[in-house]
């Protein structure tokens, strides 16, 4: 595995992540709007990591699927508790335990994992065998 590529586009995954994120809530649509930037996310976040493993997976079938996916959720995890939480969700009122706790949380993590072993899967694994 490429670490600093994999760290870097797992960064430019979670910038444009928190990014959509943010702007979701100038943009109101439904009520809720922790609820919209939350379901913005969870949509947004399949061409994003489907890109990301595109960038990823240029020159390199070196790594497995389900690695790459746990590392750039994991990436996007680190950031989130050294950036996001302390920046974003604490002055808002949150906390530590009540954003890493959330259920949409682990939905998007594993969103992030599916989305990069299907990649896997269907571009590098069966292009693989093809050859």
């Amino acid at each position: 595995m490429k670490t600093l590529r994999t760290i870097g586009i797992g960064t430019l995954i979670w910038i444009l992540g928190v990014t959509l994120y943010t702007l979701s809530f100038f943009v109101p649509v439904i009520e809720n709007l922790e609820l919209q930037a939350n379901l913005v996310l969870f949509v947004m976040i399949i061409p994003l990591v489907w890109m990301g493993c595109t960038l990823y997976y240029r020159n390199n079938r070196e790594a497995h699927g389900l690695l790459l996916g746990l590392v750039f959720f994991g990436i996007s995890a680190i950031l989130d508790a050294l950036i996001t939480v302390p920046f974003l969700v604490v002055p808002a009122g949150g906390s530590y335990q009540s954003f890493f706790f959330d259920i949409n949380f682990w939905l998007i993590g594993l969103e992030f994992i599916l989305v990069t072993v299907l990649y896997w899967n269907f571009k590098v694994n069966l292009k693989a065998k093809n050859i």
